[in-house]
């Protein structure tokens, strides 16, 4: 369960996340975190949050950021917003590090999905490039619905695929949550 000054790190992606706010800390009203990029940070799928809106301030360094398919660069003491359904992808081009501070509101439960997937990289559950089996991206897509969204395929592909790999997924011991990783 997420709490202020817990540290999630994915090995994977080379991203740290603490919180700093949780959803429990401001009544579900805001999710604040600061999040750190290793140098040649892996780039994450292009998704949107389709009930969510993101505020990011770069604190140190540089942080790549692609947005409805422009790519802008911003550097420390730069902020920008990502309106909710704004497709985008974020990731330190540089070999030093990056560091912002990050905040997504309502906070609804982004806690557990990013729990969830940073459990799941330091597990070696995923890919070199971080991304999860099918079968547990759909049991993901499934559950966290309401805060992240694939950019491709169009989302009611996405739906239908999802929900007729739902029951291999579980049948194979997938779980949308490991309470493993978000005790």
């Amino acid at each position: 369960m997420a709490f202020k000054g817990k540290l999630l790190k994915n090995p994977v992606t080379g991203q740290d996340i603490i919180f700093l706010q949780t959803a429990r800390d401001t009544g579900g009203n805001l999710l604040e975190m600061e999040s750190t990029y290793l140098g040649r940070s892996q780039e994450p799928i292009a998704h949107y949050h389709p009930e969510q809106a993101e505020d990011f301030f770069v604190i140190e360094g540089a942080l790549t950021v692609m947005m409805n398919g422009f790519i802008r660069v911003y550097r420390s003491g730069e902020g920008f917003h990502v309106p909710k359904g704004t497709v985008h992808s974020m990731w330190n081009a540089t070999n030093g590090r990056t560091v912002m501070n990050w905040q997504v509101r309502p906070a609804l439960d982004t806690e557990y999905l990013l729990e969830t997937t940073a459990g799941l990289a330091a597990a070696g559950r995923t890919s070199s490039s971080g991304k999860p089996s099918l079968l547990q991206i759909a049991l993901i897509g499934n559950r966290f619905r309401r805060v992240f969204r694939l950019a491709k395929p169009p989302y009611i592909v996405q739906r239908i695929l999802f929900s007729l790999l739902t029951p291999f997924a579980i049948l194979t011991g997938h779980k949308a949550i490991y309470r493993k990783y978000i005790d």
